[in-house]
């Protein structure tokens, strides 16, 4: 069925001309937006050194803590539970070895110890006036 008598039918055909105008814009954008992996990295050539190993050691308290909660200091047991009395065996231990200066307090925590536990010997260290703690780890390869 014709409606339109005498006017032939024109043919439907697809404008291209704004889809390519829409693809150059997205192109351009992409391109913009894109990083470059030449960019963000830097090739470094970082400086060597060689330091000997120091010459005095500092003097060193060892302090273990079991999963039960019970401490030693050096490898002997001792019977303190709180921060107070942690403090005043880290303090005889430092006077019985005759260090002078500061030492180093090394914490040997088992796994399964408490985080308190570990808490305790810090405020401890704090409280003895010893300012440089370090914790001892194990590396995964010894297993």
């Amino acid at each position: 069925m014709n409606f339109r008598k005498g006017r032939p039918r024109e043919d439907l055909e697809i404008n291209l001309i704004p889809f390519i105008d829409v693809l150059l814009v997205i192109v351009i954008f992409l391109m913009v937006t894109t990083t470059y992996s030449k960019f963000t990295a830097l090739q470094i050539t970082l400086p060597t050194a060689d330091a000997q190993k120091a010459l005095e050691q500092p003097f060193e308290i060892n302090i273990a803590v079991d999963a039960n909660g019970r401490y030693a200091i050096n490898n002997a047991r001792i019977a303190a539970r709180d921060a107070q009395g942690l403090s005043d065996e880290m303090q005889a231990a430092v006077k019985n070895a005759g260090a002078k200066g500061d030492p180093v307090i090394i914490i040997n925590a088992d796994a399964l110890a408490t985080h308190q536990t570990v808490v305790n010997v810090l405020e401890a260290a704090r409280m003895a006036g010893y300012p440089k703690v370090t914790f001892a780890a194990q590396s995964s390869g010894g297993k």
